[in-house]
């Protein structure tokens, strides 16, 4: 097993470094209601069209979460909503309790900053990858560190779990994708076929493709049904510019974002594009599809939250005003939108 250091609260100092903020926006309902409670299952009659009121989208709670030692790379939250995972050019990677804002913990081990950060959807696990060309898989109950991954040869910018929490995806800088077993931190899989760094990654809902965007521009679809190394691909191309996010939906649909500041949604089995968002005015850093599917909210790098019907291509709410910059957009189990925020 590896060896890693974990820092409580109270051994950290506080000098100069990044901070992050976490903005929750209430669900709407009838009258507008702004419960902040997080996590467990809604009563059955708010399970679908948390937003599909006419009361405006209110800003809830904003939590404001230490200081880091260097710059907040990436943020995660846990599938219940429970824990928020901080990435930091420090070093170091973070975990916090959503609510309260508490540092948890303070994680040491890989040698160069933290670029990415995730949980596994079954949300016992947590994986972070970094400039020192290494992944790190660890379990959230004890903070410690089950696996190092080794095998890319320059720095790992993207996670993502398989929805059954059973293989890892990665890829960054080296222009590769590598699909890992989780329970033995074996390597299973070399993809090949992106001409530049690779900056994002999703796992389709039924684990048989796996979608990757790239600065050159284009998101590839593998198919993982077939062997290694004929792997057959889609290639989906119309952005202008670097995909840095991409997430499915749960019925299958295909979102990314891109730093060409719009966000496609595709229909990956024709290969078709069936919508495009535009209307931020800096690049898209993420996208999350809502839980009953009716919108897709966007953050992006100036700060400005965007909630949307992606079957019109309208835009229903803007959030803005409170994050230096819109770092990750999430919905809880209860339609809630979480987003962070990071700066130096």
């Amino acid at each position: 097993m590896a060896q890693e250091e974990v820092r409580r609260p109270e051994n950290l100092s506080q000098g100069p470094g990044g901070h992050l903020t976490l903005q929750l926006s209430p669900k709407r309902g009838s009258a507008g209601g702004t419960s902040a409670g997080l996590g467990g299952n809604p009563p059955r009659s708010d399970r679908r069209g948390s937003m599909n009121s006419r009361a405006p989208l209110s800003v809830g709670r904003v939590t404001f979460f230490g200081r880091h030692r260097g710059e907040v790379n990436c943020s995660a939250f846990s599938p219940d909503g429970q824990t928020l995972l901080t990435a930091s050019e420090d070093g170091y990677l973070y975990g916090w309790e959503t609510k309260s804002g508490q540092l948890l913990w303070r994680l040491g081990g890989h040698t160069g900053p933290v670029k990415f950060c995730c949980f596994s959807p079954h949300g016992y696990l947590f994986a972070s990858s970094s400039s020192d060309r290494t992944i790190r898989l660890w379990d959230l109950s004890r903070a410690e560190c089950l696996w190092v991954l080794k095998g890319h040869q320059r720095s790992v910018e993207t996670l993502s779990f398989s929805p059954d929490s059973r293989q890892l995806a990665s890829g960054g800088w080296d222009k590769q994708v590598m699909l890992w077993e989780v329970q033995s931190g074996h390597k299973l899989r070399h993809l090949e076929g992106h001409h530049d760094s690779i900056q994002s990654s999703d796992f389709s809902p039924n684990a048989n493709c796996l979608a990757t965007g790239s600065w050159d521009s284009t998101v590839r679809i593998w198919d993982l049904r077939v062997g290694t190394p004929a792997v057959f691909h889609q290639e989906l191309e119309g952005h202008s510019g670097n995909i840095s996010c991409l997430c499915y939906s749960s019925s299958g649909l295909l979102g990314s974002g891109s730093w060409d500041k719009n966000i496609h949604i595709w229909k990956p089995n024709t290969s078709s594009l069936m919508v495009q968002l535009k209307g931020h005015v800096a690049w898209v850093n993420s996208i999350a599809f809502s839980p009953d599917e009716g919108q897709l909210a966007s953050a992006s790098y100036s700060g400005t939250i965007k909630v949307w019907d992606y079957n019109t291509g309208k835009c229903l709410e803007t959030l803005k005003g409170f994050l230096d910059v819109a770092h990750t957009c999430a919905f809880t189990r209860q339609g809630k939108l979480l987003v962070s925020g990071a700066a130096i």
